[in-house]
């Protein structure tokens, strides 16, 4: 794993923006000119910018000091030349400028027929989302590279296999409240959002997330928390989504502090990909937050070695310094780390990376998952 310094410095201060329910791209639109590597072809890149010019003229002073990899900087200057390297490694600025249709991801991958098919049809099904710092990571090139696999569609999921379903654990059958499942006696499962900075195809909720259904409103939550309130049975609250980390800080500490009000809660837990597909959410001021709500735990979506770079890494160690325990729940996918020597890989740069190799999940049967 490559090797870099993390820095320490002072926290800042950033305005932010809830993610957007209806996954609209926020802000206006400027083009990037962007020439294929190992050619001489210039193109047009049209990317969903910033909706305030304020947002895209952070300055280092303005938000904590990260490192970026040789790999992301390369990418950023190719693809985005008119952007600063604070400004890339803004969060809010991530999410701003998702690649999520056809015309933005073919600025940047050669598309094979079956997944430019698979744009063209996927409709109502899991929307497509990446987060620029991701799509550093995808090859251009070769259809069958792991990360590319896990973020990009095919035709294969509109074909439903034997024993699929598109609520295979049955989660719906266990929730009282909207966004809320309670199977077992003294846990539950808290859906702060059905919104994510990348869309994973292999998702358990692709039902629900993406399409507003569980938006993080305030009386929605209020719901859900009542009914923990009343139920003294549970001691633990796995918060999930969608991607609870998506939510801006204050919105998230509101959760957190409400939860902790109540006194039979005796765990938190929180669930997200964010330190994987976008490492600039884990912020500073983030976890100076997050400490305060101790006992709290937090599970990391890992799936591959290659999602465990020097931005990776710093963001696990941000959290691993504010004193959260952290795991890795791992989902077995075939052609992206069904291989000893992957997992291999994968489970020493987590540890490594101070995660522990929590629990190797075998992929849910969701609708249009047989490949």
């Amino acid at each position: 794993m490559t090797s870099f310094d993390a820095d320490s410095c002072s926290a800042c201060r950033i305005e932010e923006e809830e993610p957007p329910s209806s996954e609209e791209p926020p802000g206006t639109t400027f083009q990037l000119v962007a020439s294929w590597p190992g050619t001489r072809r210039r193109r047009l890149l049209p990317i969903g910018a910033a909706k305030r010019e304020r947002d895209l003229c952070l300055t280092p002073s303005r938000q904590a000091h990260r490192r970026s990899s040789q790999q992301s900087r390369a990418f950023r200057r190719l693809y985005f030349p008119g952007v600063s390297e604070a400004q890339w490694n803004s969060w809010q600025w991530q999410l701003q400028n998702r690649f999520r249709s056809l015309a933005q991801v073919e600025r940047v991958l050669i598309l094979t027929s079956d997944e430019r098919e698979a744009f063209r049809r996927h409709g109502a099904m899991l929307p497509v989302s990446i987060t620029p710092y991701y799509m550093s990571l995808i090859s251009p090139v070769d259809p069958n590279q792991p990360l590319r696999r896990s973020v990009i569609p095919t035709t294969c999921e509109f074909q439903r296999g034997c024993g699929e379903a598109d609520d295979p654990l049955g989660e719906d059958h266990d929730s009282p409240v909207p966004g809320l499942v309670h199977r077992y006696p003294d846990r539950v499962l808290l859906l702060a959002t059905d919104f994510c900075s990348s869309y994973c195809r292999y998702c358990t909720r692709s039902r629900v997330v993406g399409h507003g259904v569980l938006s993080p409103t305030g009386q929605r939550l209020e719901r859900a928390i009542d009914y923990i309130r009343r139920r003294r049975s549970i001691r633990d609250v796995l918060i999930s989504g969608g991607d609870p980390l998506a939510l801006s800080d204050e919105r998230l500490e509101w959760l957190l502090a409400r939860l902790r009000q109540i006194p039979h809660v005796e765990l938190l837990r929180i669930g997200t990909k964010m330190p994987a597909v976008l490492p600039q959410r884990i912020t500073p001021e983030l976890c100076r937050m997050l400490r305060k709500y101790h006992p709290l735990w937090m599970s990391l979506h890992f799936t591959h070695p290659d999602e465990c770079t020097p931005e990776a890494a710093q963001a696990c160690a941000r959290l691993a310094d504010a004193g959260i325990p952290l795991g890795s729940q791992t989902v077995l996918l075939r052609g992206i780390n069904d291989d000893v020597e992957t997992m291999r890989q994968l489970v020493h740069k987590l540890v490594v990376m101070r995660v522990r190799p929590y629990y190797l999940y075998q992929c849910d049967p969701i609708s249009g998952s047989a490949h």
